[in-house]
């Protein structure tokens, strides 16, 4: 698989969105990825097409639980507070199967750093550059403090912030988000 290197946000939201699919965090709905083919749709909506799924149908039960150990290791480093240890850890999934960046031409002719993935590596690796990089991405260009736990009472996700003005507050803006816009418009009717 080949990436932008320069796409820090792609994998930093991707991290999130992997977070936020684990059953601590969608406490009313469960599991997201309740099997094979809930990880194939996962990625198919966030346009992450894995060399590891080139040839064949979809994920497989082995990759389910791959990602799913691969989901928590995401999170403990959203959750460390020692930008040393977020690093650490972030480099550890690039290198797993990471092939340092790489100078092609994008799709309009202009030369791209890329990260690209060693050939035959399971979908949990090359999952894990991707998300290793935006982590690490994310971390240089935009600080430490952009990694966030879930401002919603209800919710326990975390998050990246990459919004230009940093000021986003929800894991899932169109859920948890909402969720405490209609709890707060209700408590203000109730005071009236």
């Amino acid at each position: 698989m080949k990436f932008p290197f320069s796409d820090y946000a792609f994998g930093a939201g991707l991290s999130t969105d992997l977070v936020n699919t684990a059953p601590v965090v969608r406490r009313s709905t469960g599991e997201v990825l309740v099997g094979p083919a809930s990880l194939g749709q996962f990625l198919a909506e966030r346009e992450v097409y894995p060399d590891a799924l080139a040839h064949v149908s979809g994920p497989s039960e082995g990759d389910l639980e791959e990602v799913r150990t691969l989901r928590q290791e995401v999170r403990t480093l959203l959750e460390v507070s020692a930008e040393d240890d977020l690093v650490g850890g972030a480099t550890a999934m690039v290198m797993r199967a990471g092939v340092g960046p790489v100078l092609h031409r994008d799709d309009e002719g202009r030369w791209q750093w890329f990260v690209s993935t060693v050939p035959g590596v399971p979908l949990a690796y090359e999952l894990a550059v991707v998300m290793g990089t935006g982590l690490l991405g994310a971390l240089r260009t935009l600080s430490h403090d952009r990694f966030r736990h879930c401002s919603s009472p209800e919710c326990d996700g975390m998050f990246v912030d990459t919004s230009r003005a940093g000021r986003r507050r929800y894991c899932m803006p169109e859920v948890c988000g909402n969720r405490q816009n209609v709890a707060n418009f209700r408590a203000r009717r109730q005071e009236r």
